[in-house]
């Protein structure tokens, strides 16, 4: 039994079986913009055959109930169609994790990746082996390694939400698609050289010793911040404070990073939301944090907290 079992039995008492897969992923292909001679049944076929890599594949090790599985989801929308079968687009990532004691979902993930290329020969398997990420065909392998990549990312980072550094072992599977992902003509996104944002720098943080507080900061932020709220306001603040400041440290010394843009996309509401009714010292540490942290919102910060 994992840390993160644990820690569910005993908060939301109820019990794992022996098998089950950890995502409950929906997926929605749109192809809108192609032109009318790709042929349709493409999006409807990649859209069933991706929804079924995500959901049927087994990530972990562990076996979750219906009730822990993972609620994501995936928006797939294809731009272009450079060769025959071959594809071009965005991908939309989005996770949630509940927090204990309400019927609030927690943004996990909310990330736009603009670097979408694949082939995908219509109704074809999509395969997927982590000892042999790269394949034959850089374009065709490029698909499932992009898919699994994000499938990684949200189990750790759920772990992580429940356990300290319990999402490690995800993350190396992330970083280990990175390190062997398609290398071809018109596949970008897994490089260093390919942006500042992308899959490799996202993969390149979890596993950097540099940026350690990372971990700390994602199970302070769950599970010593928001998890207390139906206990106690006053603590789960603190503990979301205290997140922040391990993030504002990391950004310190290395403005930028990937992981912070990462992290705040999708929160702006939720944490001016939180502090909203805080007292005047934590709103003042609050926004003091938020104006560093995470810029582009600031304004919406000071409205929700006036």
């Amino acid at each position: 039994m994992n840390v993160k079992t644990a820690l569910l039995l005993l908060a939301l008492a109820f019990f794992r079986p022996a098998l089950g897969q950890e995502l409950q992923a929906k997926v929605s292909v749109s192809g809108a913009r192609l032109p009318t001679t790709v042929d349709r049944r493409v999006f409807q076929a990649l859209q069933t055959g991706l929804s079924d890599f995500l959901n049927n594949r087994k990530w972990t090790g562990d076996a979750y109930q219906a009730n822990e599985k993972i609620e994501c989801s995936f928006l797939l929308t294809l731009t272009g169609s450079p060769d025959v079968d071959t594809y071009t687009g965005t991908l939309v990532v989005q996770a949630a994790r509940p927090i204990y004691g309400t019927s609030y979902n927690s943004p996990l993930i909310n990330y736009q990746d603009a670097d979408v290329q694949f082939k995908y020969v219509l109704f074809t398997s999509l395969l997927f082996d982590d000892n042999r990420v790269q394949g034959t065909d850089p374009l065709a392998a490029n698909l499932t390694a992009l898919f699994a990549y994000y499938a990684y990312l949200i189990v750790g980072f759920d772990d992580e939400s429940f356990a300290l550094k319990s999402g490690d072992p995800y993350f190396q599977k992330a970083w280990n698609i990175v390190n062997n992902a398609p290398d071809g003509s018109g596949v970008k996104g897994w490089t260093a050289f390919d942006g500042t944002v992308n899959r490799y720098w996202l993969a390149e943080n979890l596993q950097n010793s540099k940026y350690s507080l990372l971990h700390d900061m994602y199970y302070q932020y769950y599970r010593q911040g928001l998890d207390q709220m139906t206990s106690d306001e006053s603590k789960a603040r603190s503990g979301v404070l205290a997140a922040l400041t391990d993030m504002d440290n990391i950004n310190q010394e290395t403005p930028g990073t990937a992981i912070r843009q990462f992290f705040f996309q999708g929160k702006s509401t939720e944490l001016g939301n939180l502090f909203a009714r805080a007292d005047g010292q934590d709103k003042a540490r609050a926004l003091d944090l938020l104006q560093r942290l995470d810029v582009s919102n600031i304004n919406k910060y000071k409205q929700l907290m006036k």
